[in-house]
C-alpha cells in the first residue's frame, strides 16, 4: 500500500506534468497564430483566386478541386522568382549549352539511325501526312526525335503542378496561367487523365511536346479512332507536328538550309535575318556550298540569310524559310539547326564539313553584361536576355570590326573585358 507521503509526491509530479503540457500547448498555439501566412497558405489563396477564371474557361469545380487537392508548388523548377531567395535562372538547354554540346555528333548519329528505322516502319503514315499536310516525313520525325527521342524520354513532371508553379512563381506568369487553364480543360474534357498528364518543366506534353494551348490548335486524329491522342498514338503525334509546321508556313519540297564555305568578302558579321538576300547574291559574294556541291537551280532566287550558331567557331549555313518555320516551333537557332540537320541525316545525308570547335559558353549574367555594353555603345541590341542569338552575334561582329578586333561574333571573356575597359575610358 502506498504511503500518504508517496501519494502526495505522485500527485505533485502529475500536476507538474499537466502544467508543463498545458504550457507547451499554449506556446505552440502562440507560435502558430503569430507567424505570417506560409507559402502553402498563400498558394491556396492564389488557387482560389484562379477558380472564377477557370470556371469562365469551362472547367468544372470537380476537376478543379481534384487537380489542386494536396498540390504544392515545385520550388526546384527552373526560372522561378522566389521571394527572399537569390536564384540564378536556369533556362532551356538551347540557350545554356555551347553548340558543340547541344548539337552532339554521337547523339545525332543515334537519333538518325533510329529515325531511319522509324521512317521505314511508319512509311504509310508518313506518306499520308505528306499528302495531307505537305510536310516531309523526315522533317516530322526530326522534331519527334529532338523533343522526346522518339518517345524514349519519359516526361518527369506532373503537368498541372509544373504549370501552376510557373504561373504562381515563374518569370512568365501570364503565359503559364493561360497554359494551366488549357491543361485543366484537357482533363475536364476527358482527353487525358490527371495521372497521365506528364510534362517537361515548362508544361509541354505528349510525344511532340506541345503546350496545352497548342494541343487545342494542332492536335489531329490521324488514326481515325475518334481521339486526338498525342501521348500514345504515333500517327496522331506525327500529324500534330506536321499540322503545326504547316500552320507556321512550311514550304513543301524545300530544305531548311545549306552548309556553306565563306569567302574573303563574307564573315560572321553578315549573319542574321536583317542581312537576308537571294542565294544568287550570296554566290556573287563568293559563298559556296560545303563539300564542293552546287546550289540547286530551283533555290537560287530564294531568299536566305547567314546563320552561324557558334560564330566563327563552327559551321556556317545559308538558311531558307523552313528554317524560320522550325524556329517558330521552338525559338532557338541551335534547336532549328539540330532539327534540320537531323532531318537531313534521317533522309540519308552526312555530317557537317566544318566541325564545331570547343566553344566556351559564358554565364547568362556575363552575356547580359556584353549586351548592355554593346547597347550603351550604340549597337542595335534589342533584348538584354543573356541569350546568344543571331542579332547578338551580328552586333558583336560589327563592334569587333569597328574596333579592329578579331571578328569571331562570339561573346567571350576577352570581349567582356574589352567592353568594360572601353566603358571606363
Amino acid at each position: 500500500m502506498m504511503s500518504a507521503a508517496a501519494g502526495r509526491r505522485r500527485k505533485h509530479h502529475l500536476q507538474l506534468f499537466c502544467d508543463l503540457a498545458i504550457g507547451l500547448a499554449a506556446l505552440a498555439l502562440i507560435l502558430v497564430t503569430s507567424r505570417p501566412a506560409t507559402a502553402d497558405e498563400a498558394f491556396r489563396a492564389w488557387v482560389e483566386e484562379l477558380w472564377p477564371e477557370a470556371q469562365a474557361f469551362g472547367i468544372s469545380r470537380k476537376t478543379f478541386d481534384t487537380a489542386f487537392r494536396n498540390l504544392e508548388p515545385d520550388l526546384k523548377l527552373p526560372d522561378l522568382v522566389l521571394p527572399g531567395r537569390k536564384q540564378t535562372p536556369r533556362g532551356q538547354a538551347e540557350f545554356t549549352r555551347p553548340p558543340q554540346d547541344y548539337i552532339n555528333k554521337k547523339q545525332i548519329e543515334r537519333l538518325a539511325a533510329a529515325g531511319r528505322a522509324l521512317r521505314a516502319e511508319h512509311a504509310e503514315t508518313l506518306r499520308l501526312i505528306e499528302r495531307r499536310f505537305g510536310v516531309e516525313g523526315h522533317a516530322v520525325l526530326a522534331i519527334w526525335g529532338r523533343e522526346t527521342a522518339f518517345g524514349a524520354h519519359r516526361l518527369p513532371h506532373n503537368a498541372i503542378r509544373a504549370l501552376a508553379t510557373q504561373a504562381y512563381l515563374g518569370r512568365r506568369k501570364d503565359m503559364f496561367r493561360n497554359e494551366l487553364l488549357h491543361a485543366l480543360k484537357l482533363v475536364d474534357d476527358g482527353i487525358i487523365s490527371l495521372e497521365e498528364m506528364r510534362s517537361s518543366w515548362a508544361g509541354a506534353i505528349g510525344l511532340p511536346q506541345l503546350m496545352p494551348s497548342e494541343f487545342h490548335q494542332w492536335a489531329y486524329d490521324l488514326d481515325g479512332d475518334g481521339r486526338k491522342d498525342i501521348w500514345n498514338s504515333i500517327p496522331d503525334a506525327l500529324a500534330a507536328i506536321a499540322r503545326q509546321l504547316q500552320g507556321k508556313g512550311w514550304v513543301k519540297g524545300q530544305t531548311w538550309g545549306y552548309e556553306v564555305r565563306l569567302s574573303p568578302k563574307v564573315d560572321c558579321s553578315f549573319e542574321g535575318p536583317a542581312n537576308a538576300r537571294p542565294i544568287s547574291e550570296w554566290m556573287a559574294l563568293g559563298v559556296r556550298r560545303a563539300f564542293g556541291r552546287e546550289f540547286p537551280a530551283s533555290v537560287r532566287d530564294a531568299e536566305a540569310y547567314l546563320m552561324m550558331p557558334g560564330g566563327a567557331y563552327g559551321p556556317a549555313f545559308l538558311v531558307l524559310e523552313n528554317y524560320r518555320v522550325i524556329r517558330r516551333y521552338n525559338m532557338s537557332d541551335l534547336y532549328a539547326v539540330f532539327v534540320g540537320h537531323l532531318a537531313d541525316r534521317i533522309a540519308g545525308g552526312g555530317d557537317f564539313e566544318t566541325p564545331w570547335q570547343n566553344i566556351t559558353q559564358l554565364p547568362t549574367k556575363d552575356v547580359e553584361e556584353i549586351q548592355r555594353g554593346l547597347k550603351a555603345a550604340g549597337y542595335a541590341i534589342d533584348k538584354i536576355d543573356g541569350k546568344v542569338g543571331s542579332n547578338t552575334r551580328w552586333q558583336i561582329g560589327l563592334y569587333q570590326r569597328a574596333n579592329q578586333l578579331k571578328v569571331d561574333c562570339w561573346p567571350t571573356a576577352a570581349l567582356l573585358q574589352q567592353l568594360r575597359s572601353a566603358a571606363e575610358r
